[in-house]
């Protein structure tokens, strides 16, 4: 399921950097030093090479990175909490992950290690912290501001004879969508094979297909639970936002691909629009990407609730660092997660552009190298879209919530149910989860992560039950 390597860095120059804490300092063996392991997701080994470089160095100890494909570092950090294979010390976890890492007693809180351990102000530049606390601890430090993006073809947009033929049959101007029923009616009017156009290049995959749903439906304006975590996904607005969701396949293309393979084939420069993230620009935005300069970046679409555009962001991925459960040292390995999100250190981690993480600090907007590597639009696209993001499902056995989402999605999208059932029985199945984790407890941590959302959305989001 892994491979281990030894991990060589990449030539870095970087600027100073914070010395350790004399009690950490105190447990490395300068003659011996540890060797702390790093559990750590296939493509973030670019980002991860300054941040080794940086801590070896005032620590002497050494280092070694397990790598295993984007989707497993959860599970392989669920498993070596059982099993203690391969006595891995600092992972990077998906942070929608964290919550059922907690109940698989996967990881260790970092409560107390930071209260004797982080520097003063550590986490006043951090954008967003949602997804690192829960059940009132915290249990990690966030180091990708994943927040979903859209991605729009400009040469598409900008050619005046498609924009006349838009305007002729919408009666409206050609422009940056702000509602998906917007996005939708233009992939539909871009969406021509035999023009070599296609409309969209969204993901319909098991991994990620529950991401669009997801923010298609607070974009109808409604709450997916209940104050009391009753279901609200299978009403008028859950159904209208999944078959939104089923029309709009006509006019896409590639929606099985995975992540990497999406980034190439929106390269080919014959398609509309995509969805991603910040890794997503770092590709395309990379020198001799036939899109380097032929993409208008943009936050996700919003919704008309009420009568009027509500802008919606979301915040739906992101790698947080953490310490196992069965390391041996916490405080060394607290310490390099601490190192890892300061300011010099994650700055250098966040411009290395083989790498997919993406700024998390206010301070990082201004580092000419990540400017360099991102582009200044992108970046206040991105920036403005953290500063007002709504959080993932960051309750007990999410995985179990979305995994059933995304079954249901599937088979709608694929015609073997209607929207209405498939929606009906994801209602079902959460239902059953709910009440396996315990419905009071699920509450309270429901309605805690309800006050988290950003509030214009919040009071436009509605109950129906």
């Amino acid at each position: 399921m892994f491979t281990r390597r030894a991990f060589t860095t990449h030539a870095l120059a970087l600027g100073g950097v914070g010395g350790l804490p004399a009690a950490a300092r105190a447990g490395v063996d300068h003659q011996h030093p540890n060797l702390l392991r790093i559990l750590a997701p296939h493509g973030a080994e670019a980002n991860l090479a300054p941040v080794v470089k940086s801590f070896e160095a005032m620590c002497g100890c050494r280092t070694e990175l397990v790598v295993v494909g984007v989707g497993e570092v959860n599970a392989v950090l669920t498993l070596e909490a059982m099993l203690n294979d391969v006595g891995v010390d600092v992972a990077l976890p998906a942070t929608f992950g964290i919550p059922d890492l907690v109940e698989a007693e996967a990881i260790l809180p970092l409560d107390a290690l930071a209260q004797q351990y982080a520097p003063q102000g550590l986490t006043d530049a951090m954008m967003y912290t949602s997804g690192d606390i829960f059940d009132e601890r915290l249990w990690g430090y966030q180091t990708d501001g994943d927040v979903f993006l859209m991605f729009y073809n400009k040469s598409f947009m900008e050619d005046r004879d498609l924009g006349s033929r838009y305007a002729d049959q919408t009666g409206t101007a050609l422009s940056t969508p702000q509602t998906w029923d917007q996005l939708d009616r233009q992939m539909a009017f871009f969406h021509d094979p035999d023009a070599g156009r296609y409309g969209g290049c969204l993901f319909r995959t098991a991994d990620k297909v529950a991401w669009e749903w997801w923010a298609r439906f607070h974009a109808k304006g409604a709450w997916p639970f209940s104050p009391t975590m009753e279901p609200q996904i299978a009403g008028a607005r859950g159904i209208a936002a999944l078959e939104d969701m089923i029309a709009s396949g006509a006019h896409l293309v590639g929606a099985d691909l995975d992540l990497f393979s999406n980034w190439a084939r929106y390269q080919e420069g014959d398609i509309y629009a995509n969805i991603g993230w910040g890794g997503t620009q770092k590709s395309l935005y990379a020198p001799g990407s036939a899109m380097r300069d032929n993409m208008i970046n943009a936050s996700l679409p919003g919704g008309r609730i009420g009568g009027a555009v509500v802008p919606l962001s979301y915040f739906n991925w992101g790698w947080s660092y953490v310490v196992a459960k069965n390391s041996k040292q916490p405080e060394l390995a607290y310490q390099f997660c601490v190192n890892a999100v300061s300011q010099q250190v994650g700055a250098a981690a966040i411009a290395q552009t083989d790498g997919f993480f993406d700024p998390f600090r206010t301070d990082q907007y201004q580092d000419p190298a990540i400017i360099k590597a991102y582009g200044a639009q992108f970046l206040t696209v991105h920036e403005q879209a953290m500063r007002a993001s709504m959080p993932d499902l960051y309750l007990a056995r999410r995985g179990e919530y979305f995994e059933a989402l995304s079954y249901w999605l599937l088979a709608a999208l694929a015609g073997d149910v209607t929207a209405e059932v498939a929606l009906d029985n994801v209602a079902q199945s959460w239902r059953a989860t709910t009440d396996r984790v315990g419905l009071e407890v699920q509450s309270r941590r429901w309605m805690a992560l309800r006050d988290t959302y950003p509030a214009d959305l919040r009071k436009a989001l509605t109950d129906e039950i």
